[in-house]
């Protein structure tokens, strides 16, 4: 549990547990455990997996929702990391992560990591795999990899692939409904769509519907009400591929089947009845979904941003780790993972044993909490790696040793 403790930037190492072994040691035994050929990605997420499986056998419900999404993680003053990716100009390198997060279809919260890719200059670490793979395709033409491995997984619920804007494809929309996945995707508002005998782009079909006042959402950290409206149109665009041909010019646009999905536009108003946000969304689920729990679908999509935000910036400091590859890194990642789902779990764990110990993490955090929200998962993190630090301390270590630690400690004061 060395990795649930909660670093700053310049303590991004794991901290060493008080077992009696130096600090040196516990960072070189994770120095050889990280780079060890035997400790392959694909071992370090079987837990994650087996944690979906068991997370969602325990939801509610016909439904889970798998929300995928991409995030870069930035090394620009790491030059011991030989294998950095160049992602746009000469000053954003690092390396990219692609997350598939597991949520509850329910109550929005989030349960495991179904699936997990770390792209470097040499190649593609996959959560799946046990060997880098090339990095040869379009962010799109992977994740249509990824839903699939993680639809052969067979979690039990049906599944509802969630993506921001970026899956405002034609082609990869008919591609997932072909297969027979489930998909809900935030798409652009000029986006063109049939809709009776008439193409029109998505935000003057939008001005046609009627919206209905559905509930009270929290947005930009203000507290706003949500407006839903929805109808039935039909994709039939040519897909307009990003691939290019032999000569480097982009492929010609492909002609598909007509489909016929679900449009639900979405309006977030402020207290003011400002528009703070508008949502135009497209989903092949079908109409036994409420246009409501839909929108709501996509709004639990914020989960995957917390969850990127507990790795990089609130929790783990992934953006100050010292681990030289790629392969290091995404395993040290994994493990990662594996404690933010800890926490995730103890935060959602019903009972009042339950409830009594999420107190007493907060507690030994030693954080400072706000009424409103008395438990985050930072200070679970932290509490947790106290707890069990203190433990290993009660191992190696009696009352009395630790007495006179305290008794020296003190008498410093009086010098």
């Amino acid at each position: 549990m060395a990795h649930s403790n909660n670093t700053g930037s310049l303590a991004a190492g794991v901290k060493a547990l008080a077992d009696g072994t130096s600090g040196l040691a516990h960072t070189q035994a994770l120095w050889r455990f990280l780079g060890n050929d035997k400790v392959t990605p694909q071992c370090l997420s079987a837990p994650l997996v087996a944690a979906c499986h068991e997370a969602v056998e325990q939801c509610e419900g016909d439904y889970a929702l798998c929300i995928h999404d991409w995030s870069r993680i930035h090394y620009g003053g790491h030059a011991s990391k030989k294998d950095r990716l160049q992602m746009t100009h000469a000053g954003d390198i690092g390396y990219e992560l692609q997350s598939s997060l597991l949520v509850n279809a329910q109550t929005g919260n989030p349960l495991s990591v179904a699936a997990q890719n770390l792209v470097s200059a040499e190649g593609m670490w996959q959560s799946s795999m046990a060997q880098i793979q090339a990095d040869d395709q379009t962010h799109l033409d992977e994740l249509s990899h990824r839903i699939d491995w993680i639809e052969q997984q067979r979690f039990g619920k049906r599944l509802v692939h969630i993506v921001d804007r970026e899956a405002d494809s034609v082609a990869h929309l008919r591609q997932w409904h072909q297969q027979g996945s489930d998909w809900l995707v935030r798409v652009k508002a000029g986006s063109h769509v049939r809709c009776g005998d008439t193409t029109l782009p998505l935000s003057a079909v939008a001005e046609q519907l009627t919206f209905d006042k559905t509930r009270q959402v929290l947005c930009k950290d203000q507290p706003c009400t949500q407006w839903i409206a929805g109808t039935t149109v039909v994709l039939a665009r040519k897909a307009q591929p990003k691939r290019v041909d032999a000569t480097g010019k982009r492929e010609k646009r492909v002609a598909g089947e007509a489909l016929e999905v679900r449009l639900v536009v979405s309006k977030i108003l402020n207290a003011d009845g400002d528009l703070v946000a508008q949502w135009y969304l497209l989903s092949n689920v079908g109409a036994h979904v409420e246009d409501a729990q839909l929108a709501l679908w996509y709004y639990f999509r914020w989960q995957i941003e917390t969850f990127f935000k507990l790795l990089k910036g609130a929790g783990h400091q992934l953006e100050s780790w010292e681990q030289e590859t790629a392969r290091a890194t995404f395993n040290r990642l994994l493990i990662a993972t594996q404690a933010c789902v800890t926490a995730w779990r103890l935060m959602w764990a019903p009972g009042e044993d339950a409830l009594r110990t999420r107190l007493f993490l907060v507690r030994l955090s030693g954080r400072q909490m706000k009424r409103a929200r008395p438990v985050t998962f930072p200070a679970l993190l932290d509490g947790l790696f106290t707890l069990f630090t203190m433990l290993e301390t009660l191992e190696h270590y009696s009352l009395s040793d630790l007495k006179a630690f305290a008794h020296v400690a003190k008498n410093q004061f009086h010098l």
